[in-house]
């Protein structure tokens, strides 16, 4: 009996379809390609290989080997009993999201500190007022917390605006690829947030992240700076951040929150200073993004086949 394989990932091309049952059937793989999983129960959890954010097969499948989720993010998937069987590998696609996420905060950004919302509704009221003050990535004190992929190629696109410092935040004090002016971790990095104007977030969610930014944390920003929220709503306290806003001390760009969608009584539906987008910077929905989710799977297939571990195995007691 051929061992078994099942994909069920959205926005696949045809050629993406063909290289991934290339791959698959050349190791002996049967593959099946399952545009609703929910049809397909009983292969799903007869198969040893699962490419696809099914975190319902991790929990009933014991067959089950190495599961690959299309995203970065595997909170879904760490909750106690997540694997019927323990042996089973999980492995996410984190590098595919970097630039899609990295231009989407370039866009939120901008949009702050041009006053696009405030411009928009004056133009939408057929009003010409011109001269709101703005300000620019030019000179400013940028503190990113996150150094990974998706900061990196923040980084990359924020520094061609000739920001004053670029300053990272990660565990292991290391400066990919010479990217930031300065690396703090843990033990320092909040001392950095009185001298921040930008604070850009992508972190997982993970037991250490949790509420990383609170009261404590936003009461040292200096006013009118700007929080960018790319990575996980529960690195940040909502509750505090909420009333932040809306003294008008802070600006927000936010594409994630604690709850989502916000409850429709939640305050934040009503904050002027306040840019939200429903959790998009990171969709499947750029060809890019797609290809390389695409790239990364066959490169772990590889390993996989060749009983090596996948290059993005998840650690899940660490979270990512």
């Amino acid at each position: 009996m051929s061992r078994r394989m099942a994909v069920s990932v959205q926005n696949l091309t045809q050629a993406q379809e063909d290289a991934i049952r290339a791959a698959a059937e050349r190791h002996g793989f049967e593959i099946r390609f399952l545009p609703d999983p929910a049809e397909e129960r009983d292969y799903l959890n007869s198969s040893e290989v699962v490419f696809g954010h099914l975190p319902g097969t991790a929990r009933h499948s014991t067959a089950l080997k190495w599961i690959c989720t299309p995203y970065a993010g595997v909170d879904q998937f760490l909750a106690p009993g997540g694997f019927a069987n323990p042996e089973a590998m999980l492995s996410n696609s984190s590098g595919a999201y970097g630039v899609t996420i990295a231009e989407h905060t370039v866009m939120i950004l901008l949009e702050i500190l041009r006053r696009r919302k405030e411009y928009r509704r004056i133009t939408d009221g057929k009003g010409w007022i011109r001269d709101l003050p703005v300000r620019a990535i030019k000179g400013a004190k940028i503190l990113m917390a996150g150094t990974g992929d998706i900061g990196q190629e923040t980084a990359i696109r924020l520094r061609a605006f000739g920001p004053a410092k670029i300053t990272g935040v990660n565990r292991n004090g290391k400066n990919p690829g010479g990217l930031f002016d300065r690396i703090c971790t843990a033990k320092d990095w909040e001392a950095e947030l009185t001298d921040t104007e930008i604070l850009i977030v992508s972190l997982p969610g993970t037991k250490e992240s949790f509420h990383m930014i609170g009261e404590k944390q936003l009461a040292a920003l200096p006013e009118g700076a700007v929080i960018i929220n790319v990575g996980r709503g529960s690195v940040i306290d909502q509750a505090a951040l909420t009333r932040e806003l809306a003294s008008g001390r802070l600006y927000a760009g936010l594409d994630v929150f604690e709850q989502e969608p916000p409850a429709e009584d939640d305050p934040v539906w009503e904050l002027e200073n306040l840019v939200m987008t429903p959790h998009t910077a990171g969709n499947m929905t750029l060809p890019y993004t797609v290809q390389r989710i695409v790239e990364l799977f066959l490169e772990d297939l590889e390993n996989y086949c060749a009983g090596r571990t996948p290059a993005r195995l998840v650690d899940r007691e660490a979270g990512y």
